[in-house]
């Protein structure tokens, strides 16, 4: 946990499920909120999706439960979400004339780390209830100024004979 932005984490070790399938699932849900990741996992063909549920499931009830932070589940998002190799099983299988090939089971370990939605009141109605939930990127802001996107010598020019 940073002393800027709290993240609560959960992490699954020795999952029996090899790295590069279980990383395909995880880059699905990195960056969403929680409603939308469980959304996504439920509704995956993967297998390695039901392990990741479980992580992401008890890492939203870490998160509720830190009585230091009094978090809602549903104002979270997936700040982070990683899957490291694990050790390796090795198995033989028999093969023609005596020989053996070898069978590797691979097995990895699933980190998933949630941070809280900042609430930002809305524009409209002068102060209302209405509130929207924005991530709060690391280093920055939540409405902080984005990096203006360059654009070519055609696209200036352009710009400029339109204001023109």
């Amino acid at each position: 946990m940073t002393a800027a932005r709290p993240d609560v984490q959960a992490v699954a070790k020795f999952v029996h499920v090899p790295p590069r399938k279980a990383r395909l699932v995880a880059d699905l849900i990195r960056g969403r909120s929680v409603p939308e990741a469980r959304t996504i996992l439920a509704f995956s063909t993967r297998a390695a999706a039901r392990d990741i549920e479980k992580v992401l499931r008890s890492a939203v009830a870490n998160a509720e439960t830190n009585p230091n932070l009094q978090w809602n589940g549903d104002d979270l998002y997936v700040s982070a979400a990683y899957v490291d190799e694990g050790p390796t099983i090795k198995r033989w299988r028999a093969r023609a004339r005596g020989r053996v090939n070898r069978i590797l089971k691979r097995t990895c370990h699933i980190t998933i780390k949630v941070e809280q939605l900042e609430a930002i009141p809305s524009a409209g109605e002068g102060g209302g209830g209405a509130k929207r939930l924005r991530r709060v990127r690391k280093g920055g802001t939540a409405g902080g100024a984005a990096a203006a996107k360059p654009q070519s010598k055609a696209q200036s020019q352009k710009k400029k004979e339109a204001a023109v």
